[in-house]
């Protein structure tokens, strides 16, 4: 199944004129990457998504939590959070090459409806995240997935299914429990993705703690513990993530100035700005852009070509 799946994976990467980067797919909740090369950490939220590596290796830092997955395994988000991943095992002889599938939430919560015995769900909180490997009926949905690319009008109908079945495997395997967390309404999970949720849509406001944990329906002090626990970093500083992430997209794809950018996402100096900005990426705003303008490019002309 393995060869089988890289190899049509792969005819569908030089069907859209070949290369490394990130290649879209008609299926909007799918994306392909190949890197022919090591790949320095990038910063970014994670949404809910299955990402499966079919070759070379990738780690990702969830705060101090250092998970790594190689050819045939998987990483399961089930929360939006911030992370840092990057290519560890690549070169042009044997590129590194994943699959990021978005998961819907709604859809898991169906399913989980619909199972006879559910997964017990664990006490306490923890981090929304785990590696896994891809098992026979995961790669054949996925396999499905690359397939229905060749047939545009079949995306509409099988499409959900096909989801459906991913998100059935999913809660049926070993470590369906930790995605039962975001599939319970009132979940501590859910109720930290609330205050998330709020946060993403007010990030250039000042916000205190107590604001977040009404959202959430939780006292202050809980709230904290439990959103700490979960994102593996305090409110406010997922809220500067959340600052940074969005000034870099105003001056990648819009072009935004470095001052533009800051005043844009709720900072008052673009001093402060710049230097919280190079400490989190490791370079300053105005060549950050630069380097991802060149990748939005890319991006853009490979998304027009299999529209």
């Amino acid at each position: 199944m393995s060869s089988t799946l890289l190899a049509e994976v792969t005819a569908y990467l030089d069907s859209q004129g070949g290369g490394e980067g990130l290649f879209p797919t008609q299926l909007g909740g799918v994306h392909i990457i190949r890197s022919f090369q090591e790949r320095m950490p990038m910063r970014q939220i994670y949404r809910p998504s299955l990402c499966v590596v079919l070759k070379g290796a990738k780690e990702i830092l969830f705060g101090e939590d250092r998970l790594y997955y190689g050819a045939m395994q998987c990483l399961v988000v089930s929360m939006e959070m911030p992370a840092s991943g990057r290519v560890v095992e690549a070169s042009a002889e044997a590129p590194y090459i994943g699959i990021t599938i978005d998961l819907d939430v709604a859809m898991l919560r169906e399913v989980l409806e619909q199972l006879d015995s559910p997964p017990v769900v664990p006490a306490g909180p923890g981090p929304c995240v785990f590696v896994a490997p891809i098992d026979d009926p995961l790669a054949d949905c996925v396999q499905r997935l690359i397939r229905m690319c060749q047939t545009p009008k079949a995306i509409p109908i099988l499409y959900p299914s096909v989801m459906r079945e991913i998100c059935y495997w999913l809660l049926t395997g070993p470590n369906g429990a930790e995605l039962c967390h975001l599939a319970l309404p009132e979940s501590n999970i859910m109720r930290v993705g609330r205050a998330i949720y709020f946060l993403r849509d007010n990030y250039s406001q000042t916000l205190r703690v107590e604001q977040m944990a009404e959202v959430a329906g939780m006292s202050a002090s809980s709230f904290h513990q439990h959103f700490k626990a979960i994102t593996s970093v305090t409110p406010l500083q997922f809220q500067k993530q959340l600052r940074l992430l969005e000034a870099r997209r105003l001056m990648v794809a819009e072009a935004a100035s470095v001052e533009q950018a800051a005043y844009q996402v709720g900072y008052e100096s673009a001093s402060q700005f710049s230097r919280e900005y190079s400490r989190m990426f490791g370079v300053a705003p105005k060549q950050d852009a630069l380097n991802h303008q060149r990748m939005y490019s890319q991006y853009a002309s490979r998304k027009a070509r299999s529209a």
